[in-house]
């Protein structure tokens, strides 16, 4: 311990040696600090937050930061800690008020929930929001139960990082699979040439919108393409589209040790080796 330093200085523990009106100074800087802070975990996006809303993450940096200088730097007054801590939790209070009686506060403050899927395609605007990528999507939809992306009517990215997902109660619809992750197991790749020649639906492994063809025929309701039997998103890889690609995967390899016994293709419809075409 310095010399110049006496335990126990009432004087010092409490205010240092700075004049009373540098209190004053620490409220205005504590708060200039807190909103730019603010600022800044608004900038970040809810990707990082783990479930906590902007404000919250504010309010736990900075009481943290000001408890915990004065416990150990005995130049750092008491009184001028608690001060910081007490603005903090007043502006704290201040925005939770704001955010209830205000719209432009809360989507200042919280932001808004942003649509990943619609109708079993990704939304490239709404991954660009989200500053998600598609494999992050990918998991988070695993995490639910999700198999494929034609399951998914609706997927919202919330405010607080959580992916709220609604999908069809009933026979869901083929598309694009998310499981086994691609990672261990990517998805079968059709290119230009061998996709215009496909019979059944396939899926875009962009944005895992649902091309219904027959030997490159479309039909009503099929994905936007063009000559060279690009999708709409400009992509010119597909996929078979399936309901159940673990169903599928089971059906291609009896042997698996976690398939179950089965005397053939346990997914019908459009999974069916007859509607997917040779592999």
């Amino acid at each position: 311990m310095s010399a110049e330093i006496v335990p126990f200085d009432w004087a010092r523990m409490l205010l240092g040696d700075t004049p009373p009106l540098f209190l004053l100074e620490i409220v205005f800087r504590t708060a200039v600090m807190f909103l730019w802070l603010l600022l800044l975990l608004r900038v970040t996006g809810k990707r990082g937050l783990a479930q906590l809303s902007p404000l919250e993450v504010a309010i736990v940096i900075g009481l943290g930061s000001a408890a915990g200088d004065p416990m150990f730097y005995p130049e750092v007054p008491l009184l001028h800690a608690m001060l910081v801590m007490a603005v903090v939790v007043g502006l704290q209070r201040l925005t939770a008020h704001l955010v209830i009686v205000s719209e432009r506060v809360e989507t200042f403050v919280e932001g808004t929930p942003v649509e990943l899927i619609r109708d079993g395609v990704l939304t490239p605007l709404g991954l660009k929001r989200a500053n998600l990528s598609r494999e992050d999507v990918f998991e988070r939809l695993r995490a639910q139960g999700v198999r494929q992306l034609g399951a998914v009517q609706r997927a919202y990215f919330e405010q607080d990082g959580s992916l709220t997902v609604f999908t069809h109660p009933h026979d869901p619809p083929p598309g694009l699979p998310v499981v086994p992750p691609w990672d261990l197991e990517p998805p079968r790749e059709l290119g230009v040439a061998e996709a215009q020649a496909f019979a059944g639906p396939l899926a875009c492994l962009r944005c895992g919108q649902v091309r219904h063809a027959r030997a490159g025929q479309g039909r009503a309701g099929s994905a936007p393409q063009d000559s060279s039997g690009a999708c709409g998103c400009g992509e010119t890889r597909w996929t078979p589209a399936l309901t159940d690609p673990l169903a599928r995967r089971h059906a291609d390899h009896p042997s698996a040790p976690d398939n179950p016994p089965s005397s053939g293709p346990t997914d019908g419809g459009a999974d069916s080796p007859a509607a997917t075409g040779p592999r």
